[in-house]
């Protein structure tokens, strides 16, 4: 089991080790970040993070049993109004935490948060279209595939294609419990 703690600066040189090619960095952070990941990018990212009426909240991820950091996601362009976010910046960072449903609990507990704690309708999300592991991984969190926006993102001489994903609130009531 996890649990989800606001990321902190004493974090930050735990992710940058995780994040160590500019396609990975590509994949986690999408185009607000520059290879390679260094602390002013990661102070300006929670600079506005984790407080009562944020847009943004930035969570490491814990292994109850060990106590050990073992990932990083967020919650963003939180929409009060419009009761929408946005989930990204997932990434189970301990290679040896991966294969073991860790992805569902920090998706699970993002949920939980967006939904029952900020009464949230829908959240979304971008995958890109290769990332297999993780497309089937939201699937099978509920979400749902929208559509594809291809070639959005260009990486040295290719483009890559992204799959845009949501999940509503009363798909995430019917979803909480598998």
């Amino acid at each position: 089991m996890v649990e989800l703690k606001y990321f902190e600066r004493s974090d930050f040189k735990q992710l940058i080790d995780w994040v160590d090619s500019p396609e990975f960095l590509l994949q986690w952070g999408g185009p607000g970040f520059d290879y390679p990941l260094n602390d002013t990018q990661l102070e300006n990212y929670i600079e506005n993070a984790n407080n009562e009426n944020a847009d943004t909240l930035v969570y490491k991820v814990i292994d109850k049993e060990t106590r050990e950091v073992i990932g990083h996601i967020s919650l963003g362009k939180i929409d009060r109004k419009n009761q929408s976010a946005r989930m990204g910046k997932v990434l189970v960072g301990n290679n040896t935490a991966r294969g073991k449903g860790i992805g569902q609990q920090m998706i699970k507990e993002v949920l939980k948060i967006a939904f029952d704690g900020l009464k949230l309708h829908r959240v979304s999300l971008g995958v890109f279209d290769f990332n297999v592991p993780a497309i089937a991984c939201y699937e099978k969190a509920g979400f749902i595939k929208e559509g594809l926006h291809r070639d959005s993102r260009k990486n040295g001489n290719e483009y890559w294609s992204l799959w845009e994903m949501s999940i509503l609130e009363n798909e995430w009531s019917e979803t909480r419990n598998i």
